[in-house]
């Protein structure tokens, strides 16, 4: 992906949490009613991100995470999106928690490393608002 194909990304409000269950543990519901949230099911684990604020009893949880959604719909045929967002992460020293829909990317930072994650994909050509809440 090169400089004349950068994207903008904005910066989802509030902070996140990532939480992992027992594999066959139900989710709860309170979950499927916020605005921002991710379930995937495995064989191993049950994965939820949701916002801080929304209690879940898991058997591990990493809070303070922040995060950022690539703006617009991404083209299936687009390839190298996130390989080369990641890739300016890593080497600004930003580790990642990255998710996908249908339509976008969305990537998550430790809050702590926002601002040096910003600085980084700004300085990559990345456009980058700040405050952005999905309906």
């Amino acid at each position: 992906m090169t400089s004349d194909n950068a994207l903008t990304l904005a910066v989802l409000d509030g902070t996140f949490a990532i939480h992992r269950l027992r594999p066959a543990a139900e989710i709860p519901p309170e979950i499927l009613r916020q605005s921002v949230f991710s379930v995937m099911r495995t064989p191993q684990e049950l994965s939820l991100l949701v916002r801080e604020e929304v209690p879940v009893a898991a058997d591990k949880t990493e809070p303070g995470w922040r995060g950022l959604v690539i703006e617009g719909t991404l083209d299936f045929g687009m390839t190298g999106v996130l390989a080369a967002i990641s890739n300016v992460l890593a080497a600004a020293q930003v580790s990642i928690f990255a998710l996908s829909t249908y339509d976008t990317d969305y990537i998550f930072v430790k809050a702590d490393k926002l601002k040096s994650a910003c600085e980084a994909l700004r300085q990559a050509g990345y456009g980058l608002r700040d405050g952005a809440e999905l309906a």
